[in-house]
């Protein structure tokens, strides 16, 4: 026992050293810089300034929560077709959502810039009929746009491979049961796809709240969100104390979000069939 343990734990070392560098070492660089000043004395002045931001705090995670249910909207049915598709299509399908995320992030969001432009693709195709030009980029719903385009793979791919491993018999047997089409969805594939969901709105929204470079560029900066402020005080204001407070109060609201998320996606209830 004590060699497999020494063993295990030879193997687990790469996977400690690498947290402790690039996870628990920023997080404690955070934490210092959040509670001093530029002198490095303690402070709570940073918290303190944070109260000023409580309008762009709410106004990230209203965009985010919108991002989140655009994907899920939208990805769920996809996700749903797809993994009753054959084996053929959902390898090309999944190839082709994967294909957008080899290409540079900056890359698949500034190119929507020359789409949404006054003089992009779409206000080019509405001038053939002497429509527009339409004021589409620099606008919320563009910011939105971006949210959606770069971070849907995430919530498409989890909901897939959960649907994907559903057992068919539970729906066959919810169909024996007399339920039709619409009460199997409510009652079987929708509860056992939870786990899906709730892995999908998590890879979603936490980005989505975070974001800084959709917003600067289709938004115009018109629109600031907590991920400006933050890279501001970084790279403009060179405040690294305020910054890594407001980092530190996002990054506690996140978890908070995925607490309740978590909360209401107990593992008790995955995979419940609620007949």
């Amino acid at each position: 026992m004590k060699k497999s343990s020494f063993v295990q734990t030879v193997l687990n070392s790469p996977y400690i050293i690498w947290s402790a560098i690039f996870v628990i070492v920023p997080l404690l660089m955070v934490i210092y810089y959040a509670f001093t000043n530029e002198s490095g004395d303690f402070s709570l002045n940073n918290i303190i300034e944070i109260k000023d931001y409580a309008s762009t705090f709410l106004l990230s995670v209203g965009y985010g929560a919108v991002a989140t249910f655009i994907c899920l909207i939208l990805a769920y049915p996809f996700a749903y077709f797809l993994s009753h598709s054959g084996a053929s299509f959902q390898r090309m399908s999944i190839m082709l959502v994967m294909l957008p995320m080899w290409m540079s992030f900056l890359i698949r969001t500034y190119s929507w810039m020359t789409i949404l432009g006054d003089s992009g693709l779409i206000n080019r195709f509405l001038g053939l009929f002497s429509i527009g030009p339409a004021a589409m980029l620099n606008t919320p719903q563009a910011v939105i746009l971006g949210m959606v385009y770069n971070f849907l793979p995430y919530m498409i791919l989890p909901l897939y491979t959960v649907i994907s491993k559903m057992d068919g018999s539970l729906i066959e047997a919810a169909q024996d049961l007399g339920c039709g089409k619409l009460q199997t969805l409510k009652k079987v594939v929708l509860p056992l796809s939870v786990p899906g969901i709730a892995s999908g709105v998590t890879m979603v929204f936490v980005p989505s709240v975070s974001t800084f470079y959709i917003t600067q560029k289709l938004g115009g900066g018109q629109i600031t969100l907590i991920g400006d402020v933050i890279e501001g005080q970084f790279q403009t204001a060179y405040n690294y104390n305020l910054g890594a407070a407001l980092s530190l109060v996002l990054m506690v609201m996140i978890l908070i979000c995925l607490g309740v998320l978590g909360y209401f996606t107990d593992d008790k209830d995955d995979g419940g069939v609620l007949m």
